[in-house]
């Protein structure tokens, strides 16, 4: 049972339950259930607590409508955020406490028809390291990755959704330059937010209320003299356009987009008005991210998928593959998955790619090239983990797309 039920229960009426208690109580079970996210928002009858949970959003409970302003009230005050303003959104963060399991909190807020949204996403800064030989990724990929990072030049990508662990293979990256070369190396970041603390880095994290934004914190910093440079996420021409210039003058540039898939990226950033000869003489690789759920080795069972799903796969692999899902039980709070692991796509800019780029072929096509040099795809380095066991074949269908098998 958890302990937000369990308080509930304990109280007589829903009067005498204290708002600091509840919250506190909703906090330390997301923080037992190793959960992302606490989405809470009223429905049309109740008020739902759901955690994100391995990317799956989970029912914890349900309280009346009448709980949601105060529960607002409480984490506005925790994040130190403005109490009596309920129509504009509102971002905080609230720091670690005993209280609520030792965990930071960033509270975002924003107004509906209903009432107040909130969403509180969690950051345990004691239990998380930064290892890339820890992330799941194949042993090729790594390899692969560490030579692009510790090259003295170039504008490295990293693509994939929300939650996709793009923020941790790149402080696993960054924390591996730091081993790798002490304090020899000037390593700064730009971030929106700075996420986790990160020994003998610079982070600075953009204030766009104040006129701090992405571009202006990178042309300052390019006079800082370093040699490796994080930007959290290119989102507009004018970064796109000093992540590349950066790469071309001798630093390496880290840094996230969004896009539909690896390969798109060069469209993206050419529809950003980029050169595209400067994007094939910048980018040295581009790394697409996604996370599956591992099965629950407790209740983990032989499975049949469906046919459906099975007519995607080729005749021979499915005749030489065990297939296997999770059953559910406690330990996995009858889910089936226990933990998630990464899946990469790294497509590494060759003299082909560079060619593809610069004559602005199509998106598919430059997936192909990358494909006949080598590339494994995100589809068969998915499908590799459900013959070893590892994964199912529906969770890799519910995260990998037909557009990327």
């Amino acid at each position: 049972m958890d302990l937000t039920s369990t308080y509930i229960r304990a109280v007589k009426s829903f009067e005498q339950i204290d708002i600091t208690v509840l919250v506190n109580n909703i906090i330390l079970d997301a923080v037992h259930q190793k959960a992302s996210d606490i989405h809470i928002e009223a429905w049309e009858s109740t008020l739902p607590i759901r955690l994100r949970i391995s990317g799956i959003l989970r029912e914890l409970t349900h309280l009346p409508h009448e709980f949601l302003d105060r529960i607002a009230g409480r984490l506005k005050v925790m994040a130190d955020l403005v109490t009596y303003e309920t129509e504009l959104p509102q971002e905080g963060r609230a720091p670690a406490s005993p209280e609520y399991g030792n965990v930071e909190l960033r509270v975002s807020i924003f107004p509906t028809v209903r009432g107040e949204k909130i969403v509180v996403r969690l950051f345990d800064p004691q239990n998380r390291s930064f290892d890339l030989e820890t992330l799941g990724f194949e042993s090729d990929t790594i390899q692969s990755f560490k030579k692009l990072i510790r090259r003295p030049s170039g504008l490295i990508l990293l693509n994939g959704p929300t939650g996709s662990g793009k923020t941790t293979a790149i402080y696993s990256a960054l924390c591996h330059l730091v081993d790798a070369h002490g304090p020899t190396i000037s390593i700064s970041t730009v971030e929106d937010p700075v996420e986790f603390n990160l020994p003998m880095i610079s982070q600075s994290q953009i204030s766009n209320s104040r006129g701090f934004t992405y571009p202006m914190a990178l042309r300052s910093l390019m006079r800082q003299d370093p040699e490796a440079i994080m930007i959290g996420e290119i989102r507009d021409p004018e970064t796109a356009t000093i992540a590349v210039q950066a790469g071309l003058t001798g630093h390496m540039v880290i840094s996230t987009i969004h896009s539909d898939s690896t390969a798109g990226v060069y469209a993206r950033l050419i529809n950003m008005d980029i050169e595209p000869f400067l994007l094939a003489s910048s980018i040295t690789g581009v790394l697409g991210l996604r996370l599956l759920r591992t099965i629950c080795p407790r209740c983990k069972t032989e499975d049949r998928p469906n046919p459906e799903h099975l007519s995607l796969l080729p005749e021979g692999f499915v005749e030489e593959t065990a297939f296997y899902t999770g059953a559910g039980c406690d330990a996995c709070s009858q889910t089936g998955y226990h933990g998630r692991v990464a899946v990469t796509e790294l497509l590494n800019s060759s003299e082909l790619v560079r060619e593809g780029v610069i004559q602005k072929l199509r998106t598919s096509k430059l997936h192909d090239i990358a494909i006949e040099e080598g590339m494994i795809t995100l589809w068969q380095n998915a499908m590799a983990k459900v013959q070893r066991g590892i994964t199912s074949l529906q969770e890799v269908i519910r995260v990998i797309t037909v557009n990327q098998l």
